[in-house]
């Protein structure tokens, strides 16, 4: 863990324009052509779920929800998870995700999926997904198609389609 005098604490409005300058400096222009920001695009994220990290002023980083709709049931799309390359490696990462994990348990939330790397996000609880249990709206890496379940035995009902989630109840 971190020895800076880290804050997380939930997204503002006013942090938006530092996390996309973040995302564009960790992922580049390809990310609006991946799966996962498909899902996000148009709809907005959870701000209870959102989270940014602060050293002091300076952002280092944030993890964003969204909510989807998979096989025809609201579930939740973390992503992405963005630690600033110079604060790599000291837990912020890790604070940010245990952050959102808890707030969407408290909230009563069954299900949260991803795209990313398996042996980072195992140590959550995060497990791949059965190869076409859920499709996704695009190419993804079946082995990077993550689930948690925070509602044992949930993701085993869920088969179908992830989309975008489109309801005004939302």
């Amino acid at each position: 863990m971190t020895s800076l005098p880290l804050t997380i604490r939930h997204e503002l409005p006013a942090d938006s324009a530092a996390i996309e300058r973040l995302h564009e400096r960790a992922f580049g222009p390809g990310r609006f052509a991946r799966t996962a920001f498909r899902l996000r695009e148009g709809v907005p994220q959870d701000p209870a779920l959102c989270y940014a990290a602060h050293v002091g002023t300076f952002l280092v980083g944030s993890v964003r929800v969204t909510v989807v709709e998979a096989g025809g049931y609201p579930a939740l799309m973390l992503g992405p998870l963005t630690v600033d390359p110079a604060f790599e490696g000291r837990g912020i990462g890790a604070a940010l995700m245990n952050a959102s994990i808890e707030s969407a348990r408290k909230a009563g939330h069954d299900l949260i999926m991803l795209i990313g790397d398996a042996p980072y996000y195992a140590r959550f609880g995060f497990k791949p997904i059965a190869p076409e249990q859920l499709i996704l709206p695009g190419p993804a890496n079946p082995a990077r198609f993550l689930a948690l379940e925070l509602l044992e035995g949930v993701l085993a009902q869920r088969r179908g389609a992830v989309t975008p989630w489109r309801r005004a109840s939302a």
